[in-house]
């Protein structure tokens, strides 16, 4: 396969291969002019990729830009970051934990079938390997099967519903009431009526600045309480995340892409949640609440109810209610949703990282297994 390597003197590099190039960009905001319509997830919006890019500035940002070199049009572009992890030089998406799932953006009239998915995966790795860099891991987590209506290609570079993570999805219909009373057992109704004997009590959804970062400011505090009391670490709240959020929120509260939520009465904020909504869908990312005192109204799960009802008369009609099985999911009727993650070697330093990434996977299909290995070596298995 005829191959080529370009560097270039404002740091891009491109690459072809037969019918698919690949440019290599290290500043997100002049990539993202290369493709500004296009089918993505919430996590791949301008809003969330602008604030990742700002916030995690210590960083190298490694953006690939992928063209239809018979008809010089952009097919995708994959937003990505380079570091180095105890001597081994890594490439994965713009993540670090905050997203929930992971994907390019493709181009609005972008078409393929499974072998040009697979092209398209060759050529970024191929890429990726002719880079002076001399990347060893790429690394693509939690991918989604599909982004938009369209199938995600990267996806064929790893084993489909590979992920240790999955979505959780609430489909609903047009009627509310009937969704409620399908849920009828966690008692939101009446939940509600308990909440509101408090004086001064309500829901609000933030629609300006300073109110979003009011309650950004609460959510943290009652996070921060929650994850003391289980002995746990809390970093949402560190300089780099919490500018991160309230960046989100200060770009995308007024057109409702962030959406900010909170339960309040006249002694306080009680409870507070945070999403991202893109079209008629909506994605829960974090929850606080103010403690035991108000467990007679469940407040954590009074104002996830709360938003969903309140984004659905608004159209949104798919609920994702993030990574991680926790029970509360499951009695809101959510649904798991596969993800896949993909390891591929761009170097021979690289290659144990991935085997030790496969054989991750593998034991995930056998959870008996997983545990048994878990335990040899002392700790949860990853």
């Amino acid at each position: 396969m005829a191959f080529l390597s370009v560097e270039h003197l404002d740091g891009r590099v491109s690459s072809s291969t037969s019918g698919i190039s690949v440019d290599f960009m290290r500043d997100w905001h002049r990539a993202a002019l290369r493709l500004n319509a296009g089918h993505r997830t919430a996590f791949q919006h301008g809003y969330w990729l602008d604030a990742w890019y700002k916030a995690f500035h210590d960083v190298a940002p490694l953006i690939a830009i992928i063209t239809d070199t018979a008809t010089a049009r952009d097919i995708a572009i994959v937003p990505m970051f380079s570091h180095t992890r105890r001597g081994i030089r890594v490439v994965e998406f713009a993540d670090l934990g905050v997203s929930d799932n992971n994907a390019p953006i493709l181009a609005v009239d972008a078409t393929f079938d499974a072998a040009g998915a697979q092209a398209i995966g060759a050529a970024l790795v191929d890429a990726l390997r002719a880079l002076p860099d001399r990347f060893d891991v790429l690394r693509l987590k939690k991918m989604p099967s599909h982004v938009g209506a369209r199938p995600n290609p990267l996806v064929s570079l790893g084993r489909p519903g590979s992920s240790s993570l999955n979505g959780n999805l609430v489909m609903m219909g047009d009627d509310y009431g009937q969704y409620q009373a399908s849920i009828k057992r966690m008692q939101m109704p009446r939940c509600w009526r308990v909440f509101n004997r408090n004086p001064g009590a309500r829901f609000e959804i933030a629609t300006d600045i300073e109110r979003a970062h009011e309650l950004l400011d609460v959510m943290d505090a009652q996070q921060q309480e929650r994850m003391h009391q289980l002995g746990s670490r809390f970093v949402l709240n560190d300089a780099a995340h919490a500018g991160f959020y309230r960046d989100v929120a200060r770009q995308g509260v007024a057109e409702g892409y962030a959406v900010i939520s909170a339960l309040v009465c006249d002694e306080g904020v009680v409870a507070t949640t945070l999403g991202v909504r893109h079209g008629a869908t909506y994605f829960l990312l974090r929850i606080g609440h103010a403690g035991r005192r108000w467990a007679n109204c469940s407040p954590g799960l009074l104002v996830t109810e709360r938003t969903m009802a309140a984004l659905h008369a608004q159209g949104v009609r798919r609920f994702d209610l993030s990574i991680g099985n926790h029970d509360y999911k499951r009695r809101f009727g959510a649904e798991q949703v596969a993800l896949t993650d993909a390891s591929v070697a761009l170097s021979w330093r690289g290659l144990p990282y991935v085997l030790r990434d496969h054989a991750a996977q593998g034991l995930r299909r056998h959870p008996k297994l997983a545990a048994l290995a878990a335990r040899a070596i002392g700790k949860g298995a990853r």
